[in-house]
């Protein structure tokens, strides 16, 4: 374990955040902006999904008792673009050294979408040190059922987070859930992004999930899961929750009515879900 002034002199003070403090992290050559917000019991990471930066989470981390520590993947938020595209397993290596760097040892996991992946990569690198997983409105990567072309064609590039009025228009077709009759408050979630990240850092993070597969390796996993899903989710279609828990071995499965981004846009009714699951006793087999 890093001493205090280690630890210090490996985080660059960044601008401070309304929920939780801010640094920068310096880690397996990228430099990654992170926020800790200090709650109760055993830390809880949140991977973001494609192209979203950590203030997108602000609604759930506002109703959770944890700590939660957010980060930006290079090229999204605060965090400037890698040099080379990356793949999952480096993400979660570079993952592991930033939480080292700070100090902070056992975690539960929480990944939505594209960070559900790179939950599911961490938990494999450190079967130890993931005592819990969140997996929410995920899949397993390369093979799971994808969703409707039309829909998933509307991801291929990141305007959704820098414009407010197209975010808006497409967020009932595209996220489905309580957010088809308030579509203007995706507009609103977006506009807490300070930055809304790069075009190369976004094709890196499609890349990363083109090329990775959980599928095969999802029976191993020993760590108590809980997979959250809404049954009305047009980019990930409910059968991938089913086929999450038919493999991992220790899971249960929350399915809900809303949609993709349910879970920040409805977080008065799942956050509660979330803290239930990660606060109850003992550990995993």
């Amino acid at each position: 374990m890093p001493s205090a002034a280690q630890r210090r002199r490996a985080l660059t003070v960044a601008s401070p955040s309304t929920i939780g403090e801010e640094c920068y992290v310096n880690a397996g050559g990228q430099r990654i902006r992170v926020n800790v917000r200090h709650g109760t019991g055993v830390p809880l990471v949140i991977c973001n999904g494609v192209g979203a930066s950590l203030e997108v989470f602000d609604p759930l981390v506002e109703r959770l008792g944890s700590t939660v520590i957010r980060f930006d993947v290079p090229g999204t938020g605060g965090s400037p673009t890698s040099i080379l595209p990356y793949g999952f397993p480096y993400l979660a290596w570079v993952l592991g050294r930033v939480l080292s760097k700070i100090g902070v040892g056992v975690v539960d996991v929480l990944g939505i979408s594209w960070g559900g992946a790179l939950a599911q990569q961490f938990a494999f690198q450190n079967p130890r040190r993931c005592r819990r997983l969140v997996l929410v409105a995920t899949g397993t990567g390369l093979f799971m059922v994808p969703g409707r072309p039309r829909v998933l064609a509307k991801m291929a590039t990141p305007r959704r987070f820098s414009d407010p009025d197209y975010a808006a228009s497409i967020a009932a077709e595209l996220y489905g859930g309580t957010v088809r009759a308030h579509g203007d408050d995706v507009a609103r979630l977006f506009v807490r992004q300070l930055h809304a990240g790069s075009k190369i850092g976004y094709l890196h993070q499609l890349l990363a999930g083109a090329v990775w597969t959980s599928l095969f390796a999802l029976p191993a996993v020993r760590q108590e899961t809980l997979i959250v899903q809404g049954t009305d989710d047009p980019i990930i279609p409910v059968i991938n929750a089913r086929i999450l828990h038919a493999l991992l071995p220790h899971s249960r499965l929350h399915l809900h009515s809303g949609g993709h981004i349910d879970l920040v846009h409805n977080a008065t009714e799942l956050a509660p879900v979330i803290d239930e699951f990660l606060s109850e006793p003992g550990e995993r087999p």
